[in-house]
Protein backbone atom coordinates (compact mmCIF):
# COMPACT_ATOMS: atom_id res chain seq x y z
CA UNK A 1 0.00 0.00 0.00
CA UNK A 2 2.80 2.50 0.60
CA UNK A 3 4.12 1.70 -2.73
CA UNK A 4 0.78 2.43 -4.18
CA UNK A 5 0.76 5.68 -2.07
CA UNK A 6 4.29 7.12 -3.24
CA UNK A 7 3.70 6.09 -6.88
CA UNK A 8 0.40 8.02 -7.03
CA UNK A 9 2.16 11.19 -5.49
CA UNK A 10 4.80 10.78 -8.08
CA UNK A 11 2.02 10.88 -10.61
CA UNK A 12 0.03 13.74 -9.17
CA UNK A 13 3.75 15.72 -8.62
CA UNK A 14 4.56 15.21 -12.56
CA UNK A 15 1.12 16.06 -13.41
CA UNK A 16 1.09 19.46 -11.23
CA UNK A 17 4.49 20.13 -12.88
CA UNK A 18 3.09 19.56 -16.78
CA UNK A 19 0.07 21.93 -15.57
CA UNK A 20 1.54 24.21 -14.40
CA UNK A 21 3.43 24.93 -18.15
CA UNK A 22 0.41 25.14 -19.52
CA UNK A 23 -1.92 27.51 -20.72
CA UNK A 24 -5.33 27.39 -18.43
CA UNK A 25 -7.79 25.87 -20.38
CA UNK A 26 -10.81 27.17 -21.90
CA UNK A 27 -13.93 24.40 -22.96
CA UNK A 28 -12.33 22.69 -25.34
CA UNK A 29 -9.35 21.53 -23.86
CA UNK A 30 -11.33 20.45 -20.71
CA UNK A 31 -13.41 18.42 -23.12
CA UNK A 32 -10.60 16.90 -24.63
CA UNK A 33 -9.32 15.89 -20.93
CA UNK A 34 -13.09 14.39 -20.59
CA UNK A 35 -13.10 12.34 -23.46
CA UNK A 36 -9.67 10.83 -22.93
CA UNK A 37 -10.41 10.16 -18.94
CA UNK A 38 -13.82 8.20 -19.76
CA UNK A 39 -12.08 6.75 -22.58
CA UNK A 40 -9.00 5.21 -20.63
CA UNK A 41 -11.27 4.82 -17.09
CA UNK A 42 -13.00 2.08 -19.71
CA UNK A 43 -16.21 3.83 -20.00
CA UNK A 44 -18.00 4.63 -23.10
CA UNK A 45 -16.92 7.78 -24.66
CA UNK A 46 -15.01 9.38 -27.50
CA UNK A 47 -11.37 9.75 -26.69
CA UNK A 48 -9.37 9.48 -30.02
CA UNK A 49 -11.99 10.99 -32.35
CA UNK A 50 -12.27 13.85 -30.32
CA UNK A 51 -8.32 13.90 -29.88
CA UNK A 52 -7.81 13.62 -33.50
CA UNK A 53 -10.47 16.46 -34.22
CA UNK A 54 -9.31 18.94 -31.82
CA UNK A 55 -5.45 18.58 -33.53
CA UNK A 56 -6.80 18.72 -36.69
CA UNK A 57 -8.71 22.31 -35.49
CA UNK A 58 -5.16 23.13 -34.38
CA UNK A 59 -3.38 22.66 -37.30
CA UNK A 60 -6.21 25.12 -38.68
CA UNK A 61 -4.69 27.44 -36.20
CA UNK A 62 -8.06 27.39 -33.96
CA UNK A 63 -6.22 25.61 -31.02
CA UNK A 64 -2.80 25.16 -29.49
CA UNK A 65 -1.53 22.03 -30.51
CA UNK A 66 0.58 21.90 -26.99
CA UNK A 67 -1.99 21.82 -24.77
CA UNK A 68 -4.21 19.55 -27.02
CA UNK A 69 -1.20 17.13 -26.27
CA UNK A 70 -0.98 17.86 -22.63
CA UNK A 71 -4.41 17.68 -21.77
CA UNK A 72 -5.32 14.70 -24.17
CA UNK A 73 -2.15 12.96 -22.03
CA UNK A 74 -3.21 14.31 -18.31
CA UNK A 75 -7.36 12.84 -19.11
CA UNK A 76 -5.52 9.47 -20.71
CA UNK A 77 -3.12 9.33 -17.47
CA UNK A 78 -5.74 10.08 -14.96
CA UNK A 79 -8.68 7.77 -16.56
CA UNK A 80 -6.55 4.48 -16.54
CA UNK A 81 -5.33 5.45 -12.80
CA UNK A 82 -9.31 6.00 -12.21
CA UNK A 83 -10.09 2.48 -13.89
CA UNK A 84 -7.56 0.46 -12.38
CA UNK A 85 -8.42 1.74 -8.97
CA UNK A 86 -12.06 0.98 -9.29
CA UNK A 87 -11.15 -2.25 -11.01
CA UNK A 88 -9.10 -3.27 -7.79
CA UNK A 89 -11.24 -2.15 -5.24
CA UNK A 90 -14.67 -3.35 -6.23
CA UNK A 91 -14.19 -5.04 -10.07
CA UNK A 92 -13.30 -8.29 -8.19
CA UNK A 93 -16.21 -8.61 -6.09
CA UNK A 94 -18.68 -7.83 -8.72
CA UNK A 95 -17.03 -10.59 -10.94
CA UNK A 96 -16.88 -13.14 -7.69
CA UNK A 97 -19.83 -12.32 -6.35
CA UNK A 98 -23.05 -15.03 -6.32
CA UNK A 99 -25.63 -14.11 -8.90
CA UNK A 100 -26.38 -14.76 -12.73
CA UNK A 101 -23.31 -16.64 -14.67
CA UNK A 102 -21.17 -16.85 -11.80
CA UNK A 103 -19.42 -20.09 -12.97
CA UNK A 104 -18.72 -17.48 -16.27
CA UNK A 105 -17.66 -14.92 -14.65
CA UNK A 106 -15.40 -17.42 -12.64
CA UNK A 107 -13.56 -18.78 -15.45
CA UNK A 108 -13.53 -15.26 -17.17
CA UNK A 109 -11.09 -14.08 -13.75
CA UNK A 110 -9.54 -17.21 -13.76
CA UNK A 111 -8.59 -17.14 -17.32
CA UNK A 112 -7.30 -13.38 -17.08
CA UNK A 113 -5.08 -14.14 -14.48
CA UNK A 114 -3.22 -16.43 -16.34
CA UNK A 115 -2.53 -13.66 -19.34
CA UNK A 116 -1.25 -10.85 -16.71
CA UNK A 117 0.37 -13.04 -15.17
CA UNK A 118 2.35 -14.23 -18.22
CA UNK A 119 1.90 -11.12 -20.51
CA UNK A 120 1.55 -8.35 -18.04
CA UNK A 121 2.50 -5.63 -20.12
CA UNK A 122 0.63 -6.69 -22.93
CA UNK A 123 -2.56 -7.49 -21.23
CA UNK A 124 -2.36 -3.79 -19.65
CA UNK A 125 -2.12 -2.36 -23.02
CA UNK A 126 -4.94 -4.43 -24.69
CA UNK A 127 -7.43 -4.55 -22.05
CA UNK A 128 -9.62 -1.81 -20.25
CA UNK A 129 -7.91 -0.20 -17.19
CA UNK A 130 -10.06 -1.77 -14.94
CA UNK A 131 -9.08 -5.43 -15.70
CA UNK A 132 -5.90 -4.35 -14.64
CA UNK A 133 -7.44 -3.68 -11.62
CA UNK A 134 -9.52 -6.89 -11.10
CA UNK A 135 -6.43 -8.88 -11.45
CA UNK A 136 -4.64 -6.82 -8.71
CA UNK A 137 -1.94 -6.21 -11.28
CA UNK A 138 0.81 -4.14 -9.14
CA UNK A 139 1.87 -0.49 -9.11
CA UNK A 140 4.58 0.11 -10.22
CA UNK A 141 4.25 -2.40 -13.47
CA UNK A 142 0.98 -0.37 -14.20
CA UNK A 143 1.47 3.03 -13.53
CA UNK A 144 4.84 2.93 -15.59
CA UNK A 145 2.78 1.26 -18.61
CA UNK A 146 -0.41 3.37 -18.14
CA UNK A 147 1.78 6.61 -18.16
CA UNK A 148 4.17 5.33 -21.58
CA UNK A 149 1.11 4.32 -23.44
CA UNK A 150 -0.54 7.59 -23.00
CA UNK A 151 2.48 9.60 -24.09
CA UNK A 152 2.75 7.65 -27.03
CA UNK A 153 -1.31 7.46 -27.45
CA UNK A 154 -2.00 11.70 -26.99
CA UNK A 155 1.32 12.08 -28.72
CA UNK A 156 1.06 9.93 -31.42
CA UNK A 157 -2.03 10.33 -32.21
CA UNK A 158 -1.82 13.98 -32.03
CA UNK A 159 0.59 14.63 -34.09
CA UNK A 160 -0.47 12.72 -36.81
CA UNK A 161 -3.75 14.15 -36.96
CA UNK A 162 -2.28 17.88 -36.75
CA UNK A 163 -0.27 16.88 -39.42
CA UNK A 164 -1.91 14.62 -41.66
CA UNK A 165 -5.47 15.36 -41.15
CA UNK A 166 -5.82 18.78 -42.50
CA UNK A 167 -4.52 17.31 -46.17
CA UNK A 168 -6.85 14.81 -45.98
CA UNK A 169 -9.87 17.08 -45.53
CA UNK A 170 -8.68 19.65 -48.28
CA UNK A 171 -8.20 16.33 -50.85
CA UNK A 172 -11.84 15.66 -49.59
CA UNK A 173 -13.06 19.11 -49.87
CA UNK A 174 -11.68 19.49 -53.42
CA UNK A 175 -13.13 16.36 -54.57
CA UNK A 176 -16.62 16.73 -53.29
CA UNK A 177 -18.76 15.32 -51.54
CA UNK A 178 -20.23 13.02 -53.79
CA UNK A 179 -16.68 11.75 -54.67
CA UNK A 180 -16.16 10.53 -51.45
CA UNK A 181 -19.26 9.23 -50.99
CA UNK A 182 -18.42 7.02 -54.08
CA UNK A 183 -15.15 6.08 -52.63
CA UNK A 184 -16.36 4.93 -49.52
CA UNK A 185 -19.06 2.79 -51.64
CA UNK A 186 -16.24 1.46 -53.65
CA UNK A 187 -14.92 0.79 -50.49
CA UNK A 188 -17.76 -0.77 -48.96
CA UNK A 189 -18.04 -3.13 -52.52
CA UNK A 190 -14.69 -4.31 -52.24
CA UNK A 191 -15.28 -5.31 -48.82
CA UNK A 192 -18.41 -7.45 -49.17
CA UNK A 193 -17.29 -9.16 -52.15
CA UNK A 194 -13.95 -10.28 -49.98
CA UNK A 195 -16.31 -11.69 -47.65
CA UNK A 196 -18.70 -13.51 -50.08
CA UNK A 197 -15.26 -15.16 -51.30
CA UNK A 198 -14.66 -16.69 -48.28
CA UNK A 199 -17.67 -17.76 -47.68
CA UNK A 200 -17.68 -19.81 -51.01
CA UNK A 201 -14.56 -20.83 -50.43
CA UNK A 202 -15.27 -22.08 -46.46
CA UNK A 203 -18.45 -23.52 -47.63
CA UNK A 204 -16.07 -25.51 -50.79
CA UNK A 205 -14.05 -26.89 -47.74
CA UNK A 206 -16.86 -28.06 -45.76
CA UNK A 207 -18.07 -30.05 -48.98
Amino acid sequence: MSLLVLALHLHLHLHLHVLRHVPAPNIDYLALALAAFASWAGLPGPGEPVLIAAAIVAAKHKLDITPVLVWAFVGAVLGGIAGWLAGMIAGRGVMTAPGPLRGLRLKAVERGEEVFERLTVIAILLAPSWVAGIHRVGATIYLVTNLLSAIAWSVGIGLAAYYVGPPVLDVLSDVGTVAAVGLVVLVLVGVGLEIMRRRRRHAGVER
